[in-house]
C-alpha cells in the first residue's frame, strides 16, 4: 500500500510527531467550484484546520501516486485543469495501474474514493461538503453514489452538510441505515440538507461536542462494528438558503438535466452549477461557507480522537 502513497512534508510530519490529521477531497476543487474560488476555498479551508490544531490533507492522485497533503501549485493544477478525472472507487486501480495507459492522469478523488485513501494512510477524519446518496428516481435508474457503501466498508468518519438536496434524502437515510451507518447530527436532531439546515428528516443521535462524537467513533470501532460515520453539521444559519426557493431551482434543474440527457457521474456537477446560475452565485456562497463550517468541526474532532 506504501508504495502508492506520497505524502507531504507537512502530512508526513505530523504523522511522525503524532498530530491529528484531517483528510480533505479534491473533487470539490475540480468538479464543485469553478476556478478561481475552488483554489481559494481550498487554501482557506486547509489554514481553519490548522488554527484548530490539526494539519490538513487534501488528497488527488497526481503523477501515479496518491497524493495524502498537496502543495501550492498542486492545488493550482487541480483547480484549473479542465480534464481532471472524478475518481471513485472503480477508478482508483485505473488511475494508478502503470500499464492502463492511464500513468500521470490527474485524478480528483469523490468522498468514496477519499475514504479509501485517508484510510490506507491511517487518517481517522475526512471533511467534505455534501456526501452522496440515493438519487432521485433511483427505482428505475438504479443510480445510487459509491458513496454510500464505502461508509458502510471503510472506518472513516465523514464530517458533511448532510447530502445535497438534489438527492433522495429519505432513501439515503434507509440505506445507510441498512447497511448499519450511524447518523450523528451537531446541534440540532435534524439531518441537514447540504443547502439548507433542515431536510425534514432526523439524525440517529445528537451529539454536539467533539468529545461526545470521538467517544461514540473510537467505541464502535473498538467494539469491531467497521464502516464509516456520518457526522452531519448544518451550514450555518446567516448563510443557508431558503428551503422554498432551493427546492424550486432543483426541480427546475433536474428536469434540464433529464431533457438533455445528463447521466450517471456527470450529474451532479451539471446540477451544481445549473444552480449556481439560476441562484445568480448564492448557491456557491452557501456551498463555501459549509465546507469552512465542517472544516472546523472535523478539525475539532481530529484533536479529540486523537487525545
Amino acid at each position: 500500500m506504501q508504495s502508492f502513497l506520497l505524502f507531504s512534508p507537512e502530512v508526513a510530519a505530523a504523522r511522525a510527531s503524532g498530530k491529528p490529521v484531517v483528510a480533505l477531497e479534491s473533487t470539490i476543487i475540480s468538479h464543485g467550484m469553478p476556478y478561481p474560488q475552488n483554489v481559494q476555498t481550498a487554501r482557506e479551508v486547509e489554514q481553519i484546520i490548522r488554527d484548530a490544531g490539526a494539519v490538513p490533507a487534501t488528497i488527488a492522485i497526481i503523477g501515479g501516486k496518491i497524493c495524502v497533503g498537496l502543495s501550492e501549485d498542486q492545488l493550482e493544477l487541480l483547480g484549473s485543469s479542465p480534464d481532471a478525472m472524478k475518481v471513485s472507487r472503480r477508478d482508483l486501480a485505473y488511475v494508478l495501474s502503470t500499464h492502463t495507459g492511464s500513468r500521470g492522469k490527474l485524478g480528483a478523488t469523490t468522498v468514496a474514493a477519499t475514504m479509501i485513501c485517508a484510510g490506507l494512510a491511517g487518517i481517522e477524519v475526512f471533511v467534505t461538503g455534501g456526501i452522496g446518496g440515493v438519487h432521485r428516481g433511483a427505482e428505475t435508474s438504479f443510480d445510487i453514489s459509491a458513496d454510500l457503501q464505502e461508509l458502510a466498508h471503510t472506518s472513516v468518519a465523514v464530517v458533511c452538510a448532510g447530502v445535497k438536496s438534489i438527492l433522495d434524502i429519505g432513501l439515503t437515510l434507509e440505506y445507510l441505515e441498512t447497511h448499519g451507518v450511524p447518523v450523528l447530527s451537531v446541534g440540532q436532531p435534524g439531518f441537514p440538507a447540504f443547502f439548507t439546515r433542515e431536510s425534514g428528516f432526523k439524525a440517529d443521535f445528537q451529539l454536539d461536542t467533539p468529545e461526545e462524537q470521538a467517544s461514540f467513533i473510537r467505541t464502535k470501532w473498538q467494539l469491531g462494528l467497521q464502516g464509516g460515520v456520518v457526522v452531519s453539521n448544518p451550514v450555518p444559519e446567516q448563510s443557508a438558503m431558503p428551503a422554498e426557493e432551493i427546492d424550486a431551482i432543483i426541480r427546475r434543474a433536474l428536469g434540464e438535466a433529464d431533457a438533455q440527457g445528463v447521466k450517471g457521474k456527470a450529474v451532479t456537477p451539471f446540477l451544481l452549477a445549473r444552480i449556481k446560475e439560476l441562484t445568480g452565485g448564492r448557491s456557491l456562497a452557501t456551498n463555501i461557507a459549509l465546507v469552512k463550517h465542517n472544516a472546523l468541526v472535523g478539525a475539532r474532532l481530529a484533536v479529540a480522537l486523537n487525545a
